[in-house]
């Protein structure tokens, strides 16, 4: 079975709600331009004081200073990099950074040729833990767009992954279909009545 990510978490009261459903990760948005901007409904403390081993941060070509700052004050687990981050950009964050800290590459699918997908795969994994692939967008995911899944199975993966963009109860089973299983599926907006607001029961079905 893949763990769960629920990311573009804005309200406490469904934080712990996940929590009790023993959801695996809980992403929190510190994007500005994003719908989901978490510091736009609760604030570092409030995060940091949330009891769980896998809260996510994610960011979008933020500075290295600021992400130090803010996985501190909100006490947090994993790093993701959702933007265009260098891989020297990576080297300078991983020095600063708490060690505990986790860090998630994201690599977003377009129409690029899979050659240029592996080469994007290799380029960071002495420094990275994990990968998630996303649809690509100017908004720098959230659409619920899904992307064709297959091309996956053309690239070698050398880390655990998270598998993200548009999953749903519908397109669920496909992930059959994968050579290599996701170790996570993250959801969001195909799980949501606006954004940052979650549809709890729909996804403690997804979840059973």
């Amino acid at each position: 079975m893949a763990k769960i990510k629920v990311c573009g978490l804005t309200r406490l009261d469904q934080v712990q709600e996940l929590i009790s459903l023993n959801t695996d990760f809980l992403g929190f948005i510190f994007y500005e331009k994003s719908p989901r901007y978490v510091l736009d409904h609760l604030d570092l403390e409030e995060i940091s004081k949330i009891r769980h081993h896998g809260k996510v941060g994610v960011f979008v070509n933020e500075t290295v200073e600021r992400i130090i700052e803010i996985s501190e004050k909100a006490d947090l687990n994993f790093i993701q990099l959702h933007g265009d981050e260098s891989e020297d950009f990576i080297v300078k964050l991983k020095q600063k950074i708490n060690p505990e800290i986790k860090i998630i590459q994201v690599i977003r699918i377009g129409n690029q040729p899979p050659n240029e997908l592996q080469k994007s795969i290799n380029q960071n994994l002495s420094i990275i833990n994990y990968f998630l692939f996303d649809t690509d967008s100017k908004a720098f995911g959230g659409t619920g767009k899904q992307f064709d899944w297959n091309i996956l199975n053309t690239m070698e993966i050398p880390l655990p992954y998270l598998l993200s963009g548009g999953i749903s109860e519908k397109n669920i089973e496909n992930i059959k279909h994968l050579k290599q299983k996701p170790f996570a599926l993250d959801i969001n907006s195909r799980f949501e009545t606006e954004p940052g607001n979650k549809d709890i029961s729909k996804i403690k079905r997804f979840i059973s």
